[in-house]
Order: structure tokens, then C-alpha cells, then sequence
């Protein structure tokens, strides 16, 4: 039986912790910044962390069961 192989798209929109946690990065940082309050782009550095049924399927899409 072949190797499954990874899903790439999810390869790069999302990173897997030691812990086993599935964590991404949050939307609307891409341009236009000046638009927006700067505790909005304060807000969006920082990486959250996915809900336990996102997290079944992002772990299925990287080949982990």
C-alpha cells in the first residue's frame, strides 16, 4: 500500500506543537494595516489554537492518525 501523502496546503497554514496541539495563524494581517486599530494588529501576531474537531482533521491531513 502506498504512503499517504501530506496536505500541503495544510502544511503550510498550520504547525503542530510538541504537545500535540494544531495552533494557525490569524486572518486580516496581510495589508492594508493602516486601516486598522493597532490593538487589532497587536491582536493578529499571535497564533491560536484550533478546536478539538479542526484538530482531528488538520492531524488526518498531515498523514498522523
Amino acid at each position: 500500500m502506498p504512503k499517504q501523502k501530506t496536505h500541503k496546503a495544510s502544511l503550510k497554514r498550520f504547525r503542530l506543537t510538541k504537545n500535540g496541539k494544531v495552533v494557525r495563524r490569524r486572518a486580516g494581517k496581510s495589508h492594508l494595516m493602516s486601516g486598522k486599530a493597532g490593538k487589532k494588529v497587536r491582536q493578529t501576531r499571535a497564533w491560536k489554537e484550533l478546536s478539538s474537531a479542526d484538530r482531528r482533521i488538520v492531524k488526518r491531513q498531515y498523514g498522523m492518525s
